[in-house]
């Protein structure tokens, strides 16, 4: 078959690969029709994320129909289904499955170790994720093996189309939850730094919730104006100061949500100190992140506010102001999403027209197209904000 393959730094070929076979029987095997390049790619794109080895297959986004079944798979998947795939990989039957957070399953990491060593614990399996997430092919490919297949999957109707459920995959309910674990209630503002793919459907779940006020902060114009098709207030970081900006949106007194949608990979004007600081920190290797979006926050925020982290960050931060947040009172939530928890209410909310996910995708194209394609999306070029794929 065909994949993206990852071969090192900045080097996506498009090969030719084996095909994936059933290997245990809670195995499926799914014929890829859609997939997608997620931000989180980019890490592994820019190699900032260790453990990717030359010929790893990559993509988390993924949707198909199921063309093999394991022996253990007991009917809940049948050849023909038409299925969207979690990017987390989960049991269903370990302490962490049982209580919901999906993205922490005990069992599905095979190479837990190396992600205890380099995170301090490990994650979930996670497809086409590097090997500290346990080394699994992605789905940026013309098939894909799905472990633990009788768990990790989302059965979705015919006649509604792949760009309308793909991102039930990951980038739906990743903004979703990062809303939900806000505690969003009805008359907050709620302010979201970063309007890439997450970003946009943080916004939207957002006011889905309830918010009074949404603002949004980014600062590629293409980008804010899909905010503000939402209906958010914007903020251009590059044109204004975003403490000033949203002390005037609030009344002084700050937003009572903040949540962070960007993660690791953080920037601002190079001429603030902060940012300055963290560059040089990374080149002298100690810390791995730029923090500028979480100080910005705790600075931000209202006191007895609630902080939401679901940009992903990869190690160490520096300088966090711990004694404002403390003195403020604010409450932390943070995790990878816990994607099976929120999908059954979204999908009913993508049939009931509520939501319409869609909208992100800027570049729609062959799978072939895949390596270019991750060029133009790490340069934000021709106004890209969500490439979509086809096999």
């Amino acid at each position: 078959m065909k994949a993206l393959v990852w071969h090192g730094k900045e080097d996506v070929r498009y090969d030719t690969v084996s095909d994936p076979e059933i290997g245990h029987p809670r195995d499926a095997i799914i014929k890829v029709t859609s997939c997608a390049i997620c931000g989180s790619d980019l890490h592994l794109f820019h190699n900032l994320i260790p453990a990717m080895l030359p010929g790893d297959i990559l993509g988390h986004e993924t949707m198909g129909e199921v063309v093999e079944v394991g022996s253990a798979v007991n009917g809940s998947l049948k050849v023909g289904d038409r299925v969207v795939i979690p990017f987390t990989i989960q049991c269903g039957e370990c302490d962490q499955c049982r209580r919901g957070h999906f993205s922490l399953c005990q069992r599905t990491n095979r190479k837990g170790e190396l992600g205890d060593k380099a995170f301090g614990h490990r994650t979930a399996g996670l497809f086409g994720y590097t090997h500290l997430t346990g080394g699994y092919p992605g789905g940026q490919a013309e098939y894909l093996r799905v472990p633990f297949a009788d768990t990790t999957h989302l059965k979705v109707p015919d006649g509604i189309d792949d760009e309308k459920l793909l991102f039930l995959s990951d980038i739906l309910p990743t903004g979703w939850q990062a809303a939900v674990q806000a505690d969003i209630e009805p008359g907050d503002t709620v302010a979201v730094w970063g309007c890439g793919p997450v970003g946009q459907m943080t916004i939207r779940s957002a006011i889905l919730l309830g918010a009074e006020q949404v603002i949004a902060i980014d600062h590629l114009p293409e980008r804010l104006s899909m905010a503000a098709a939402a209906g958010a207030t914007i903020i251009n970081f590059e044109k204004e100061s975003v403490i000033e900006r949203l002390n005037d949106l609030t009344g002084g007194e700050g937003p009572h949500k903040c949540i962070d949608a960007v993660g690791a990979e953080s920037h601002v004007n190079l001429g603030q100190p902060d940012t300055i600081l963290d560059r040089a920190k990374q080149m002298m290797m100690t810390e791995n992140d730029r923090p500028h979006v979480l100080r910005e926050m705790i600075y931000a925020c209202r006191p007895a506010g609630v902080i939401s982290i679901i940009g992903v960050y990869t190690g160490l931060v520096d300088k966090i102001p711990m004694g404002q947040a403390m003195n403020k009172g604010l409450t932390f939530r943070m995790a990878q999403a816990h994607v099976p928890r929120w999908t059954e209410d979204l999908l009913r909310r993508i049939e009931d027209d509520q939501i319409d996910p869609s909208f992100v995708i800027t570049h729609k194209v062959d799978l072939s197209e895949g390596p270019a394609m991750y060029r133009t999306f790490r340069d934000k070029a021709d106004s890209c904000i969500k490439v979509m794929l086809r096999p």
